[in-house]
């Protein structure tokens, strides 16, 4: 009993030792397919859209496994990802804001699966974005996805 108490020990240890690993999110560059390995020859699972932001979850030579924001796991070649950062639009309709405040002026509104450029998160749970056709804004964080 005792040695599996120190064994428990040890490993809570090296949990807590280990680093927290940040999230990191990438935007998809173009059309392309996922597979279920990290190879060509591989199941194609589906084709993901461009502008779609995905959760880098491991990445290898030429590869990352990726999640996107339904919680499916996917492989996708890295010359897809762009560093640049979009948020996908997760609420049946999201009022984006002038300001970082429910009683704003409504800057816009977009649909369910509507990506955003991200530009940052800000305190108070609010997210600034920008539209494809330049309008920016104030979301509310729990109305997207990818930052």
């Amino acid at each position: 009993m005792q040695r599996v108490s120190a064994f428990a020990l040890l490993v809570l240890l090296a949990v807590l030792a280990t680093p927290a690993r940040a999230v990191e999110y990438r935007t998809v560059e173009a059309a392309t397919t996922l597979y279920d390995v990290q190879s060509l020859k591989g199941v194609k699972l589906f084709v993901i859209r461009p502008e779609t932001p995905v959760e880098v979850v491991v990445s290898l030579e030429g590869w990352a496994k990726v999640r996107d924001a339904e919680g499916g796991l996917a492989w996708i070649e890295k010359k897809y990802l762009a560093n640049r950062r979009t948020v996908i639009v997760r609420a049946d309709w999201a009022d984006v804001r002038q300001n970082p405040e429910e009683a704003a002026p409504l800057a816009f509104s977009a649909e369910r699966n509507v990506a955003l450029n991200y530009l940052e998160t800000l305190p108070g749970g609010w997210v600034k974005v920008r539209h494809r056709d330049g309008q920016e804004g104030f979301v509310r964080a729990s109305q997207v996805w990818g930052f």
